[in-house]
């Protein structure tokens, strides 16, 4: 249970340099960046870098441009870039592309504006054909106004109400469900009134404006115009994809270089000049120092440093958690709760221990074991989901403590024949739902949780003394103190009550239980003195004295409620067994087809019910009764710069 092993690196060299260091550095894809002004006590003599990422605008340009054509790009990593590789290039070609682009673009979104004009044109002219009108004489008219438009039919219907005004008629052409199409005429002394009445009449009307000869002349003219612009969308469709066909694999190529250059200039913004020279800081794993020195060597006025992280915690060093492979999907649940310090302990292997182990107790069925584990390998491998690579040993031990417990898909006994053949038995060893096996299994329970309590006590110890946490390790209640109070309660009381063992004595008491207690309640006082402290006296006495009897009081609930809660787990053994004796007493009322649905949807319910609850039960004992004794979480990730495309965990 360890995190990995980092060591800071400190990089200083002239200016002219800095863009191949940050080079060099991300493409070693350790390198992990920190602010450099926080390791200086002093930063006047610094300037932070500040500089605007120079390829920000040239990225957001071709992506645009090619989001545009139905094109969007993705970074996929690149091939290393060198520093020599001129940015003018990349800039040149960004220009080039987009210009192209946009200028295809700008014809097609013209050419596309006149089609919808032009379908619009159709479309009215369309209503008129066969008035044998000259359009542009009509209304070119020097005494009589022509109004073309639709009227619904239902107002069209009124136009006998104004029959006192002879000008108002209407003219209609053609007609579809709702309107007439058509037109009216008025002197030019009377369209006022005639436009104001019609208008009433919420005439819509049509501008013919612009047009020469009749409708089917000019709806002949329009349609040659709508093939011509219609041409040159799909021309510039056409330009298009021929030159994306050409320039794909090297506008990706070039969106790869920018991307990777812009990822590493944003190294620059964690270092720091001073004078004519930068100062850079970061972190890199201890077992590429060799390979990152040589990465740095040839350059000429750069020079580099290396000391071990444990000689820098006040800085936090990021961390890196370190397991191995059968238990590094666990790490998706410490990484929840949070990540440990550099010189904290990693309690990936614990928890992926004590989860699977407590899982299987919890959903023991040989059967519904073997579908969890089946759905965790489809989660994984087709889904990439982190969760489906937990599911799979913790259905394998499912599978274990079903075999154990000889269910399997509720089928209680389906395994006798094996437990006879492997081990002479006429049945299965373990009867869940016996009386006496139920106070077996709670019992158990409560052992599971003891046992548990105390190892997390232990990690505590081990861990405080490794952060030189020494009063903590020695007198907290996650301490040796409190290990030594629970620890006696559970050997005095409990041997007593299960061996008949008569140990818990007035010396046993004081020396166990009372002194432990009392070096509980005088943790702090106790804890600065060996720490040197001359001010551990607290400022009221009466105060301290008040405040620390409730906590050691909470302390002492806190150990009782832990432990009671891991009943929990020997609860889940009897309410899967529970279940399925439901499942069956339904299925037993039934027959034929009806007995086989009711099996198997009740195997469904019951499997995805408690995979559900008991997974999230043992996250809760994880999280709340054991991570916190002895775990902060308050670790920061170690993220290196990486201009490559992420892989999928093997």
């Amino acid at each position: 249970m360890a995190v990995q092993k980092l060591k800071m690196a400190s990089i200083i060299g002239r200016m002219n340099e800095l863009d191949e260091v940050t080079l060099r550095c991300g493409q070693s894809e350790v390198f992990h960046p920190d602010n450099v002004l926080s390791f200086y006590a002093d930063t006047t003599p610094f300037v932070p870098i500040g500089e605007d990422n120079p390829y920000t605008t040239p990225l957001q340009k071709l992506s645009d441009a090619c989001k545009k054509i139905g094109h969007p790009l993705e970074f996929e990593g690149a091939p290393d870039c060198s520093a020599e590789e001129e940015d003018r290039k990349l800039l040149e070609y960004v220009d080039k592309f987009t210009a192209y682009v946009e200028a295809c673009l700008k014809q097609k979104t013209e050419a596309e504006e006149k089609v919808r004009e032009l379908n619009v044109s159709l479309r009215d002219l369309s209503h008129f054909t066969g008035m044998d009108l000259n359009l542009k004489k009509v209304l070119e008219c020097k005494y009589v106004q022509v109004r073309f438009g639709a009227l619904s039919k239902e107002n069209y219907e009124k136009l006998p109400l104004y029959s006192d005004n002879p000008y108002l008629v209407f003219f209609p052409n053609s007609s579809d469900e709702e309107n007439y199409w058509g037109a009216y005429f008025a002197p030019i002394d009377q369209i006022d009134e005639v436009d104001r009445i019609f208008s009433s009449l919420f005439f819509n009307r049509v501008s013919l404006t612009g047009y020469e000869g009749t409708p089917e002349e000019m709806i002949e003219t329009l349609r040659l115009q709508h093939a011509e612009t219609t041409a040159i969308v799909k021309d510039m469709d056409d330009k298009l994809s021929a030159f994306w066909k050409q320039e794909s694999e090297n506008c990706q190529l070039m969106f790869n270089h920018l991307r990777e250059k812009s990822i590493y200039f944003g190294i620059r913004h964690y270092g720091a000049r001073y004078h004519e020279s930068f100062v850079l800081t970061g972190w890199i794993p201890a077992k590429n120092e060799e390979k990152f020195r040589e990465t740095l060597e040839p350059l000429e006025s750069v020079e580099y440093s290396f000391e071990n992280a444990e000689a820098q915690l006040s800085h936090s060093p990021p961390v890196k958690l370190k397991n191995p492979k059968l238990f590094r999907p666990f790490e998706f649940f410490v990484e929840m709760f949070g990540l440990p310090s550099y010189n904290e302990v990693d309690p990936t292997i614990f928890v992926g221990i004590t989860y699977i182990i407590m899982f299987g107790i919890m959903f023991a069925d040989l059967g519904q074991g073997l579908c969890v584990s089946l759905i965790g390998l489809y989660m994984w491998n087709k889904l990439r989901m982190r969760l489906g690579k937990i599911l799979i040993p913790c259905g394998m031990s499912s599978m274990a403590f079903g075999f154990l417990f000889g269910s399997v898909f509720g089928f209680e006994h389906a395994l006798d024949p094996v437990y006879h053949a492997l081990f002479g038995l006429e049945e299965k060893p373990v009867e869940v739902m016996h009386p006496a096996t139920t106070n077996i299994i709670i019992y158990s329970a409560v052992g599971i949780g003891v046992s548990l309590v105390m190892i997390a006590m232990l990690i505590n110890i081990y861990s405080s003394i490794k952060k030189k946490k020494f009063g903590n390790a020695l007198f907290s209640p996650n301490g040796l103190a409190g290990l030594l109070f629970y620890g006696s309660i559970v050997i005095g009381f409990g041997g007593q009550i299960a061996m008949g063992w008569q140990i818990v004595t007035t010396p046993y008491i004081l020396c166990f239980m009372i002194f432990p207690l009392l070096l509980m309640f005088f943790q702090e006082l106790l804890s600065e003195l060996i720490e040197g402290n001359k001010s551990w006296r607290p400022e009221n006495w009466g105060e301290y004295i008040t405040q620390n009897f409730f906590e050691v009081f909470e302390y002492l609930l806190s150990y009782m409620s832990n432990t009671m809660s891991f009943l929990r787990v020997g609860a889940f053994v009897l309410v899967h067994a529970g279940m399925m004796m439901v499942v069956f007493t339904l299925a037993n009322m039934s027959s034929g087809i009806g007995y086989i649905l009711v099996v198997i949807f009740g195997n469904i319910f019951v499997m995805a019910l408690e995979a559900l609850l008991a997974g999230i039960q043992v996250l809760r004992l994880e999280f709340y009764e054991m991570f916190s004794r002895f775990f902060d979480g308050s670790g920061r990730p170690f993220h290196p710069v990486s201009a490559r495309k992420e892989q999928n965990e093997a």
